[in-house]
């Protein structure tokens, strides 16, 4: 839920453009950690650790689909919450930035909770509804509270860098306008 508050003041201050860059980036770490790991597990383990080998294969070697259903989700849900901020941020001319970021929230983290659960743990036996829909709610609650700091860091990185971009639609009067 902390990257969806990142990813609305990115989009929010710096537009779409700068969103998409960042979670490409991020998608690219993420792949990177994976890769990591991979190398981990098929490299000769330490002779102090030799014994332990076989658990931490057991363990990091079953994450491929943990990885796969969460970068999935992250790149989807990431891009959803990025557009439909952009898009309201449009429609409402830079107004009601609350209703922007928890609107964005409830599509981006609805569409990451049922991606991942849904990667991650179909075909397993484990329920998927109730870990999608709880998951999704926390979520959506985070960025609710989290508003009022969503708003600290908007205003003030706005003001700072002079920014306001508009995606989508006009901007307001009284709103900066930085075109693309």
């Amino acid at each position: 839920p902390l990257a969806y508050l990142l990813g609305d003041v990115l989009t929010e201050v710096y537009g779409l453009r700068a969103a998409r860059r960042v979670i490409w980036l991020g998608f690219g770490c993420n792949l990177l950690a994976l890769g990591a790991i991979q190398a981990a597990i098929h490299l000769p383990a330490a002779d102090f650790w030799s014994e332990n080998q076989s658990a931490y294969q057991d363990i990091l070697g079953t994450t491929w689909r943990l990885f796969l259903a969460s970068l999935a989700a992250y790149v989807v849900g990431e891009l959803a919450n990025a557009y439909v901020l952009a898009f309201m941020k449009g429609a409402t001319g830079g107004r009601f930035l609350w209703a922007r970021t928890i609107g964005s929230t409830v599509v981006g983290e609805g569409l990451d909770s049922l991606i991942f659960v849904t990667i991650a743990f179909a075909g397993t036996g484990a329920p998927l509804a109730n870990p999608i829909v709880t998951t999704w709610l926390i979520k959506v609650a985070w960025e609710t509270a989290a508003t009022p700091l969503t708003y600290v860091i908007v205003n003030y990185l706005k003001r700072r860098e002079g920014l306001d971009v508009y995606d989508f639609g006009a901007p307001s009067a009284t709103a900066a306008h930085q075109p693309r």
